[in-house]
């Protein structure tokens, strides 16, 4: 079945918002490197379009975890798939995601993180529902805040679908 998908955040809006995310985590780092951690898979289209707009040197790494499979909503149980390749001990980190709703994934994430000794440690996501949250998690670059909807689209996926669009979208019923 193909699924009707309308258009939330425009291809337009979305590099706009990247572009000035990365403006700011330039001058924020402004005489350093900073290494990006991907949090795969949906976050991959994200990290490479902010890394190639953001001035400092910077170096990448990649984790995956888990907690929805195939379903729409979280399972509640967070497990790594993927850990990085590198240490981050002494490393200015910032972890890259697509989406944050519950907070779970990242709290948990950022604890781990937290005990590999980085220098510094912060989070950026291109969408954020904090309606949704059920753990504090501080974010520290938002691309945008949008409404409990479930999205596709720009490394979002529905079963492993759609991470290809170019835009964000809501699944329509």
């Amino acid at each position: 079945m193909v699924e009707k998908i309308g258009t939330l955040i425009t291809e337009e809006e979305v590099a706009k918002r990247i572009e000035e995310m990365a403006k700011e985590i330039s001058e924020e780092y402004k005489g350093r490197t900073l290494h990006l951690i991907c949090v795969l898979k949906g976050g991959v289209v994200f990290m490479c379009d902010l890394a190639k707009k953001i001035s400092v040197p910077v170096t990448m790494d990649f984790m995956a975890v888990s907690s929805y499979g195939d379903e729409k909503v979280s399972s509640g149980i967070v497990k790594i798939v993927k850990d990085l390749d590198d240490a981050i001990e002494g490393k200015d980190v910032i972890i890259v995601e697509d989406i944050i709703d519950s907070g779970r994934t990242l709290s948990y994430l950022i604890q781990i993180l937290k005990e590999r000794k980085p220098n510094t440690i912060k989070l950026c996501t291109l969408l954020d529902k904090p309606e949704t949250r059920v753990v504090d998690v501080a974010v520290d670059y938002v691309g945008f805040e949008i409404p409990d909807k479930f999205v596709v689209g720009y490394g979002l996926d529905y079963a492993q679908k759609y991470r290809n669009l170019p835009y964000v979208g809501i699944i329509e019923q």
